[in-house]
């Protein structure tokens, strides 16, 4: 039901844009006449070139993507239709007048494209997992050296043998060459992703190396193109100039890949720290973009590979979240690159193709670089060692080109060094190569089956996907100087492991002697302790990731909400004595988590526990947890594996459902707890856990957690409902643990206001964990 109503959405958006473009097309001649009777202004025509592309190239887009093509190809050829190939072949007066005016009015549509290569050199720049690369392996590498070095080499020789008239005037061959051969060796990553990504292949195996092998392909082109504009203004190739180009582009790379990463992390950062007003950081990353285009400018190369590069580095930046980045993707998308591709498609001019040489060796242009693409890559994969069948796949992949090529043909037609004719060529070649690559991919990748390994791999992060702990972003952590706060700390260090994190620490309550720092000693060791597990466990290992540390004699709730407006996924609190002997919290700690609308994590030492904090591992007590059914029990659990997993603590799952007598097993109730365990069991599988499972349906959910934790138990994690109110409220059976618990309690809730049904029920009945 759910899919029939998503079909029938998209044929009815499909439908709108439709008409949409129906519409902008019936407009031209109401426009044209408007523009030739009234003398429209320049300003007048620049908005209605803005409209037409936006709305026409989007509506085609929209078709396309309900044929499993790229949308992109759509603003492509909407421009297309829009420009001499289509409307200034039928009307050759409305296309003149509107897409073809003079110059001062040219120069504002131009410059909104010119902007849109640089915004789009820096959306693939941040889709750009340099980490995906480095887990795939070697194979990659091969990959995209044979995949581009076979189709440069034989555009490069193609260029040396086509006729005078596709030059540019006053061209050097050679350097038209190394345009051509630039063209047909770069993979579009947007779109071979694209296509992976609908297949739901990007988690596979080989997903992975095709994806990879398209993002070392796109580094290496633009460097490559880089190189090439340097030598394309000069006219000729000069070695002096060239070594200084080359030289110039090692040393840019060699800085933006180690200080400059640094300097674009902190920027980020404290942008987002500081400033309170609304798209700080999405205006410093613009201006870091415009700061490496200018840089790669002045040492003689195109600004497009500044824009790439610090896409790259704005993407790996810790403290980017999804919603920033959401909010760049947004604007790039929407606007930039339709008019892009869509000016891009205004100059081509596709009526020459009626030129039988012309069509001919445009044919031989698509021959030539599918053959060398598919080629090239297909031998890149046999070096690897891969099967043929997975070399016919990579080859498919690898044969897209679209946006890149068509971004490297408009440079070199802007810089005079190719013909229009060749540049229509090009684009003609990058669409169909594009159109034809999902197919053939789709094709390719149906015939290969799934391993044992790699199938578990993709269950496991499945698993993450709908994960918490695997999706927290940010950390912020509050601790004082007392046991309590130093076993959050560790804690801390091993949930956030590779997270950004900042420590608010608090001088106030302690209940053992001060000590010295912030206790960060405990949480490098759960850091370091979380890398090493993931090592054992052959998953990626997490990187090391900024953390802040601010100090406060007193430390106040204001001081917590100004942080915590700078963005965190969860608020980890450990302070001493915030459990009363009734099982309440104290003001202070009802303080500092009021100050906090999302997730908490509470490290508690209920009075009934003992002085000392556990050390958890594989000899020490268990680790208790008690679920329900409900997702924010689950929650709990998936906490207590993923502490588990690096501390080697053993688990014991605990179901607590309060019925008063035994039920059949057929029972709703009892499936229910079945499919409840078993998913739990999954989970544990995931974070590589061996658990002990036991259900306790006769008692109250207090008392008989409250029994279990008397049975060598260190450590007791819930996942509990936050209440309405004031005051952190969670519920009489959380009330009745925090009272009688002989260990630390972790509590791991919601978000203030949001929460799901089955959660909802939970607290009105009062027979959830919480």
């Amino acid at each position: 039901m759910h899919n029939l109503s998503n079909m029938l959405n998209r044929r009815r958006s499909l439908w709108i844009w439709v008409a949409l473009g129906v519409a902008a097309l019936a407009l031209m001649p109401a426009v044209a006449f408007a523009a030739e009777k009234t003398g429209m202004s320049s300003e007048g025509i620049f908005v209605a070139e803005l409209v037409l592309l936006l709305v026409i190239g989007r509506g085609i887009g929209e078709v396309l993507e309900t044929l499993g093509q790229p949308a992109v190809m759509g603003q492509l050829i909407g421009g297309i239709l829009l420009g001499p190939s289509l409307l200034g072949w039928v009307w050759p007066a409305a296309e003149r007048l509107i897409f073809a005016g003079d110059t001062s009015q040219k120069s504002m549509i131009n410059a909104i494209a010119q902007l849109g290569v640089l915004m789009l050199l820096l959306l693939t720049g941040m889709e750009t997992d340099l980490r995906l690369v480095r887990r795939v392996g070697r194979a990659c590498f091969s990959i995209s050296a044979a995949g581009v070095a076979v189709p440069f080499a034989l555009g490069f020789i193609a260029a040396q043998f086509m006729p005078d008239s596709l030059l540019a005037a006053g061209s050097e061959r050679i350097v038209a060459g190394l345009f051509l051969g630039t063209a047909l060796s770069i993979s579009s990553v947007k779109i071979v992703a694209m296509v992976v990504r609908d297949m739901n292949f990007m988690r596979r195996d080989l997903g992975q190396v095709i994806v990879s092998s398209a993002i070392i392909e796109d580094t290496i082109g633009w460097v490559i193109i880089a190189i090439t504009i340097g030598i394309a203004t000069n006219g000729r190739i000069e070695l002096g100039s060239l070594a200084f180009t080359i030289a110039g582009v090692a040393l840019f790379m060699a800085f933006s890949f180690t200080l400059g990463r640094r300097i674009v992390f902190d920027a980020i950062r404290w942008t987002n720290d500081t400033f309170r007003s609304e798209y700080a950081v999405v205006t410093v990353i613009l201006a870091i973009m415009g700061v490496m285009a200018l840089i790669t400018d002045l040492i003689g190369v195109h600004t497009v590979l500044g824009a790439f590069v610090a896409g790259i580095l704005v993407g790996e930046s810790p403290i980017l979240s999804r919603h920033i980045e959401g909010q760049l993707r947004g604007i790039i998308t929407a606007l930039f690159m339709p008019v892009f591709f869509g000016v891009a498609g205004l100059s081509a001019d596709l009526t020459v193709l009626v030129d039988p040489q012309l069509a001919l060796l445009t044919v031989a242009l698509v021959v030539i670089a599918s053959i060398g693409k598919f080629g090239g890559a297909f031998i890149g994969a046999e070096v690897a060692g891969m099967s043929r069948a997975e070399g016919i796949a990579v080859g498919c992949g690898m044969n897209a080109r679209g946006s890149t090529e068509v971004i490297v043909a408009s440079i070199g037609l802007s810089m005079g060094v190719l013909s229009h004719n060749l540049f229509t060529m090009i684009v003609t070649m990058a669409v169909i190569t594009t159109l034809a690559m999902p197919p053939t991919l789709r094709w390719a990748l149906r015939r290969l089956p799934i391993g044992e390994r790699e199938k578990k791999r993709l269950e496991r992060e499945e698993i993450d996907q709908r994960g918490f702990v695997a999706n927290l972003e940010r950390l912020l952590v509050v601790v004082d100087e007392g046991v309590v706060g130093r076993f959050a700390a560790y804690l801390a260090g091993v949930i956030g492991a590779g997270k950004p994190t900042t420590v608010l620490h608090s001088s106030g309550e302690i209940d053992a002697e001060p000590t010295e720092g912030l206790h960060l000693e405990e949480m490098e060791k759960g850091a370091e302790d979380s890398r090493e597990a993931a090592k054992k466990s052959d998953e990626t290992p997490v990187r090391e990731a900024p953390v802040t540390r601010r100090q406060h004699e007193v430390l106040s709730a204001e001081a917590v909400a100004k942080e915590a407006r700078k963005g965190y996924g969860m608020l980890l609190v450990g302070l001493g004595r915030a459990v009363t002997s009734k099982g309440a919290f104290s003001h202070r700690l009802n303080e500092v988590t009021g100050s906090f609308d999302g997730p908490l994590c509470l490290v508690l030492k209920p009075a009934t526990a003992g002085r000392q904090i556990p050390r958890l591992g594989p000899d020490s007590g268990k680790i208790l947890v008690p679920v329900n059914g409900t997702g924010i029990a689950r929650r709990g659990a998936e906490l207590a594996l993923a502490i588990a997993a690096v501390t080697g603590a053993p688990v014991k799952m605990l179901y607590v459902a309060r019925t008063g007598r035994e039920e059949p097993r057929d029972t709703v109730s009892h499936r229910r707890r079945e499919a409840v365990l078993k998913d739990i069991v999954a989970l544990a599988d995931r974070y590589g856990v061996e658990i002990e499972t036991a259900i306790r349906s006769r008692a109250a959910a207090a008392d008989a957690i409250a029994r279990q934790a008397g049975r060598n138990v260190a450590l007791i994690v819930m996942g509990v409902a936050r209440r309405q109110g004031e005051e952190l409220i969670f519920g009489e059976t959380t009330t009745g643990v925090l009272r009688r618990s002989p260990c630390p309690v972790v509590l791991i809730s919601d978000e203030r206001v949001k929460r799901d049904e089955s959660d909802r029920e939970a607290v009105r009945t009062g027979t959830g964990t919480g």
